[in-house]
């Protein structure tokens, strides 16, 4: 794996559960402005899923762990899934990044 996607998902685990988003992520996420899906694949793996975008382009969506929750009684832990949507336009070049749960 590469120092991009171990530092996402170092800064998903740390932040786990804060309320207002992950900073870190965002800001992670935005420096990927316009690269291809190349690069975002050699980066961050293949994704989750794929479906085509209305006005040509694609979106990817990526599930990750980030972190988990250990309840009161028996101590069960329940994980934490943090979605990554990254979004590129008909050139195949990244438009827009979000995140959520993580």
């Amino acid at each position: 794996m590469t120092r991009t996607l171990g530092a996402v998902l170092t800064a998903c685990a740390l932040l786990a559960g804060c309320g207002g988003g992950n900073p870190y992520l965002n800001m992670s996420l935005s420096e990927m402005e316009g690269k291809d899906k190349a690069w975002v694949e050699k980066n961050y793996g293949e994704p989750s899923g794929k479906s085509a975008r209305f006005f040509g382009g694609e979106t990817w969506t990526y599930f990750r762990v980030s972190g988990g929750k250990t309840g009161p009684i028996l101590g069960n832990h329940t994980p934490i899934q943090c979605q990554i949507t990254i979004k590129f336009d008909r050139d195949g070049k990244v438009s827009s990044t979000d995140s959520s749960g993580c």
